[in-house]
């Protein structure tokens, strides 16, 4: 991948990203005994995992980043949705969603203030 991921192809982009998701997907989904056993506290476990979605949805995509943040905090309610519903020994809990929406948070401000910065680098030179 080039040294700009948002001017990789498209569909490098997607999969890589789908990776992503799909990893998140299963260590939220996952029965609990097939897990590693917790070595964070569960909320900045979450809050850290979606910072970390965010953060490579606005590497791959800079200029979406209200989709970025819509499509994080979609997913993380999605995921506390089927928690509650699937019968792999997990809760959904709306806590988790709080969390997640902190790492989403985290994720765009530091965004914002890099490009901020980067703006200004350009303007002084």
């Amino acid at each position: 991948m080039s040294r700009r991921p948002h001017r990789a192809a498209a569909t490098l982009r997607f999969a890589a990203y789908g990776v992503a998701v799909a990893v998140l997907l299963y260590l939220t989904q996952a029965p609990s005994e097939d897990l590693p056993h917790e070595s964070l506290w569960d909320k900045a476990e979450h809050a850290i995992a979606w910072f970390v979605l965010t953060a490579i949805g606005l590497l791959f995509w800079p200029r979406r980043p209200g989709r970025i943040a819509a499509f994080a905090f979609a997913f993380g309610g999605l995921v506390e949705i089927l928690q509650s519903s699937l019968p792999f020994g997990r809760d959904g809990d709306v806590r988790d969603l709080v969390a997640d929406s902190a790492g989403i948070l985290a994720a765009l401000a530091i965004w914002a203030a890099v490009r901020r910065l980067a703006g200004r680098r350009a303007v002084a030179t």
